[in-house]
């Protein structure tokens, strides 16, 4: 396991940054189809491989090298010499309100731009969806409430699928323009069973949207409103919780529909979308 780290860690010497995996050692990855291509791993590359290697370890109930105090340290200094070096993680650019009405803006009333318009409005309102999750929306899933919207039951999720109960509900509302959004395009399309977003064969539906052709769409109507930044599917999620910072949300009720267990892990973009409303930022007015 160190010496794995050790290959694929990138470290700083006199001459910049280096890394002592053997050329040789990295063509015949490339040519074996473990890497993309030529070239150190990105530290969150690594660190996602230890922690599956960690997981295969304590399920087959072996000795877990990834848990040793040296594997530790080592990951510990290689996060904190990054940090020094001024790496960031990257992030798809967050999807609040003004982005999305930009996006809603671009879709026409084709079967295209109807889909497209509901898609958003779902993955959005529905609680910043993943794009698998925005995939496998079936319709048996979906009931009516009232004239008003719908309530969504999310019976599949990344949580779930990990086997982990979500701690809060299942249950996600979609109401307003949202609703109205999703009513148009079902009865457009005339789907009455099965998945909810459909691919498009010149103006007929077809079967059900990759979780792929998700952040596809939500590209290509980012490109269309000619907004600036690295959108993808996940831009939806972290929007949700970044414009629920804005508007004053309170964070369970946000990680409710998000589904996120961690509290860390939604703080970030909640404080971001917090931060203007901050009054310790107004002391001078």
């Amino acid at each position: 396991m160190i010496q794995f780290l050790v290959d694929h860690i990138q470290r700083k010497n006199k001459t910049g940054l280096v890394s002592e995996l053997p050329p040789a050692i990295d063509h015949a990855l490339v040519a074996a189809g473990l890497k993309a291509r030529l070239g150190p791993l990105k530290l969150a590359t690594v660190v996602q491989r230890v922690a599956v290697l960690s997981t295969v370890h304590k399920l087959k109930r072996l000795a877990n090298p990834c848990e040793l105090a040296s594997v530790r340290t080592l990951l510990s200094r290689a996060r904190r010499a990054a940090v020094k070096r001024g790496e960031r993680p990257t992030k798809k650019t967050a999807i609040t309100r003004p982005e999305l009405e930009a996006m809603l803006a671009t879709c026409d009333d084709s079967l295209e731009g109807l889909r497209d318009r509901a898609l958003l409005c779902f993955g959005f309102a529905s609680g910043g969806r993943r794009r698998s999750e925005i995939a496998a929306a079936d319709l048996r899933d979906l009931r009516k409430t009232g004239e008003e919207g719908y309530i969504y039951r999310l019976e599949y999720s990344k949580t779930q699928q990990a086997g982990v109960k979500a701690d809060s509900t299942p249950d996600k509302p979609i109401l307003g323009r949202s609703a109205e959004a999703l009513t148009v395009w079902l009865e457009a399309a005339g789907i009455r069973e099965g998945a909810i977003f459909r691919r498009i064969w010149k103006d007929r539906v077809g079967p059900p949207l990759l979780p792929g052709s998700v952040a596809t769409i939500v590209k290509r109507r980012a490109a269309l409103a000619g907004l600036e930044g690295d959108f993808g599917a996940h831009s939806l999620r972290s929007g949700f919780v970044t414009e629920a910072g804005k508007q004053g949300v309170p964070l369970p009720a946000v990680m409710a529909m998000t589904e996120h267990r961690s509290v860390a892990s939604v703080i970030g973009y909640f404080q971001a979308g917090a931060a203007e409303d901050n009054p310790a930022a107004r002391l001078l007015k």
